[in-house]
Order: structure tokens, then sequence, then C-alpha cells
């Protein structure tokens, strides 16, 4: 499980002009929710809440919140980004509680090279996170999965991926996390334009002379 510090602070003032505010002092409005509390708006620095994100992954990362003098441990639950800028515009953090279990996203992480590739083939990767219940304190970064004896043709299923006790998994058993697909086959494109013999001279179509004379008075 990894953890991370960040500060924050409440805010009493809410609405699109008092985060535009926020974040000219390069500041970001969140809100602080979950465990039968009321939301509770916050803010926190922005440059510190970028070193946080660039170091540990979000989604899997246990934040313990300075706020009002207290330690709050939180989950990110969702970071909301400009259309088109770098800018962070929210983020939402959800209060946890010792024993009580959560459903986080835990990114799959590929061991290994599949016989098959070696063979030629191509690893396809269809599933990339695993849903699961946990407790805060035992979230995993990431889950691994071995995929070297994979061979052409074959396929491994969230069924297959180990995972330590007390960690629930919710999607289907039978999903397919990857497989290993022959090597692709590359068809030549027939000519767009058929064949001319050799020599042969392109063919010049011409009107009667009747016809040109009577255009040209």
């Amino acid at each position: 499980m990894a953890t991370a510090n960040l500060s924050a602070t409440p805010r009493s003032e809410t609405g699109k002009g008092a985060a535009r505010k926020l974040r000219a002092r390069f500041a970001v409005p969140g809100v602080l929710y979950g465990h039968h509390r009321d939301p509770q708006p916050v803010a926190i620095d922005g440059r510190e809440f970028d070193r946080l994100i660039e170091q540990h992954a979000a989604e899997t990362t246990v934040v313990e919140l300075a706020l009002d003098g207290q330690s709050v441990r939180t989950l990110i639950r969702e970071i909301q980004r400009h259309p088109y800028k770098r800018t962070i515009l929210h983020v939402d953090f959800q209060a946890l509680v010792a024993g009580e279990k959560v459903t986080v996203d835990i990114p799959i992480v590929i061991i290994g090279t599949p016989a098959g590739v070696r063979a030629g083939g191509v690893l396809d990767q269809v599933m990339r996170e695993l849903t699961v219940e946990v407790d805060p304190s035992n979230i995993p970064n990431h889950v691994d999965l071995d995929v070297s004896e994979l061979n052409l043709n074959q396929s491994l299923h969230v069924s297959d991926i180990k995972l330590p006790e007390g960690i629930e998994v919710l999607d289907d058993p039978e999903a397919t996390v990857c497989v290993v697909a022959p090597p692709r086959v590359v068809e030549e494109e027939a000519p767009a334009v058929a064949e001319v013999e050799a020599g042969a001279e392109p063919e010049l179509i011409r009107k009667p002379k009747g016809e040109e004379s009577e255009e040209g008075e």
C-alpha cells in the first residue's frame, strides 16, 4: 500500500467564481466526503498536488490529508481536468475508516514474455485494471500476471490472477485479460490500374471532323 501526505484548508466560498479565484492563486478546489460526514469543501496547494500525482498512482494511494489540525486518511476518487490544458479543476477525496472496505481499480502488470510471442505471435492485453473490494490498509499498488507459459491462441482470465487474502474481485472471473494472437498477415493490395501492354500507345478519342468544325464556328 502506498501512502502520501497532503495539506488542505477548509473553504467557505463555493461556486465557479470562488473556484477561479483559488486557481489564480495556484490552489485547487476540492471536497472531502464519506463515512457519514457532510461533504466539506477544501482547498489544496496545486503545486503540492502535482508532485503527489507525479510520484504516486492516485487511484491506489492512501492520502493522509492534514486538515484543521487533524489527519484524515483518504482516497482520491476523482480528478477533474481542463479539457485541453494541464490544469486540475477539482479533486474529490473520500474519507476512510479502518475495517471499512472500499472499491478500487488496481493496475494489472504483465510479467514475462509469452512463449507464443517468441514463436511470432502478438500479445494483446484486453484488460488493464482489476476492480476489487479491499480494506484501505491492504490496497496493493498493482497486481502481477505471469504470461511466460502462454502459447499461440491461448488466453488468461481474471480467475488466473493470484491475489493476497482479503481482496475480493468484482470483475467477471471469465473475463479475458490477455491473449496471444497469431502474427498478422498483411495482404498485398491489388493494382489500382489495369496493366498496360508493353509498348502500347494510349488511345486518343477524337470527334469526327464534321463535329469539330461545327463547334469552331
